[in-house]
């Protein structure tokens, strides 16, 4: 029985050590200050949340992140957003000002029958899958 004790006692003390160790690690972060590359999808045309969403990625890249941001559905009608929202409008000049990249479906231009757009260039799905699979953090809006 003593035997059967003390193998525990070793057993449950060698495992308070090893979290011992492991605790005292450090914990790596995100850099907040190393540059990250960020894919937004902007699905929605609420002002509010396109607003927001440009808002983000202009703050994002004053941080010199680069940021792609691809227009899918309801998003491509940013432009017409633009033109009855002063907020968003100021928001997506900036963007396009501080170099950042718009992209818009060019399937979802269609249904909406539109071919061509002032504020991104006409895309195909190919670059939505690009803008996922290449940036190392990707938001949807």
């Amino acid at each position: 029985m003593r035997k059967i004790l003390f193998a525990l006692f070793l057993l449950i003390a060698g495992h308070n050590l090893l979290s011992a160790q492991i605790w005292k690690q450090e914990v790596k972060y995100n850099d907040p200050q190393e540059p990250k590359s960020i894919g937004i999808v902007m699905y929605s045309n609420d002002p509010e949340t396109v607003f927001n969403a440009f808002r983000f990625a202009n703050y994002a890249q004053e941080w010199d992140n680069k940021v792609e941001i691809f227009l899918l559905g309801k998003g491509v009608e940013t432009e017409k957003l633009m033109e009855e929202n002063k907020e968003v409008k100021e928001q997506v000049d900036k963007f396009i000002e501080q170099g950042g990249v718009i992209m818009g479906c060019k399937t979802c231009l269609q249904n909406r029958e539109k071919s061509e757009s002032k504020i991104c260039r006409v895309t195909c799905i190919e670059d939505l899958y690009n803008v996922v699979k290449k940036n190392q953090i990707v938001l949807t809006f």
